[in-house]
């Protein structure tokens, strides 16, 4: 009798700490955010596909009669009524938003307390880093943001500045940071039904890959690094690159890699070039 209490016990103690030890247990804690399994992803979501035809402009009238199969266009210098003509003429829409630092022609650039503004962002006059670690102080704004994109219309968004934990912002972030706040971008974009974008941030592509719907990548022919964002291509998932000098070395490349490659201007007017020029 004694060896099978024995016997029991043992066993029960094993299940407690197999049960201790799964993944279920997990705290979902800020600095382990991005072990976590990408959550469920609402199937009316936008899912832009590899090799979509783009076009970004935030200068200058918008020029609807370019060819292209997505537009990404400013969150506060479009109106509803662009997003429905685009629509209109079959293509999507991304809205844009700087989501790692404040730039003070902003109409909410007023709503950004002093405490989580930092350094100036180099090149850029009137744009500073932000403290991503202060997401209950940032949320507010940014989701504001969101809601304003879902309001117009867009399809889905893209954040820009992700990765301030690379650069001088004046704070001490860390991968995890980067990490924690890059997720939780995602997820309110989802729950506002857009569809979200990762931009840059070429190190946390293995990590935040699942999080995200679709990629932008700006220079990374020129630099590089274009193969690291294939992650997005084997998930099925559109990867848009941005160069901003002749793209005439770079189109075979981006053809074998499934990235839908454009050259613009640094003001972002209608002008581009494409591959099939």
């Amino acid at each position: 009798m004694k060896s099978n209490l024995l016997i029991c016990l043992l066993i029960a103690i094993t299940l407690v700490w197999l049960s201790s030890c799964s993944p279920a247990a997990e705290t979902g804690a800020p600095g382990a955010a991005h072990t976590l399994s990408a959550p469920d992803r609402n199937s009316s979501v936008w899912a832009p596909a590899p090799g979509i035809s783009f076009q970004i402009q935030f200068s200058g009238e918008i020029e609807l009669s370019v060819d292209a199969e997505v537009f990404d266009l400013d969150a506060f210098e479009t109106d509803a009524v662009m997003v429905e003509q685009l629509h209109q003429a079959g293509r999507k829409v991304i809205c844009y938003v700087n989501a790692g630092a404040t730039e003070d022609w902003r109409p909410d650039a007023v709503l950004f307390p002093a405490e989580v503004i930092g350094k100036a962002y180099a090149g850029w006059p009137g744009k500073n880093w932000l403290d991503i670690r202060q997401i209950e102080t940032l949320a507010p704004i940014l989701q504001a943001r969101m809601d304003l994109c879902a309001s117009k219309g867009f399809d889905g968004v893209e954040f820009d500045n992700v990765d301030g934990y690379l650069n001088k912002t004046g704070f001490p972030l860390t991968v995890e940071d980067q990490l924690t706040f890059n997720i939780w971008l995602a997820d309110q974009a989802h729950q506002r039904g857009l569809a979200a974008g990762l931009k840059n941030d070429p190190e946390q592509i293995p990590d935040l890959e699942p999080f995200y719907d679709f990629a932008i990548l700006e220079n990374c022919f020129e630099q590089g690094w274009c193969e690291i964002a294939a992650l997005f291509i084997e998930s099925a998932k559109a990867v848009f690159a941005i160069e901003y000098n002749s793209i005439d070395a770079f189109c075979e490349k981006a053809q074998e890699l499934h990235i839908s490659l454009i050259g613009k201007p640094r003001e972002l007017g209608a002008a581009r070039e494409t591959c099939f020029e």
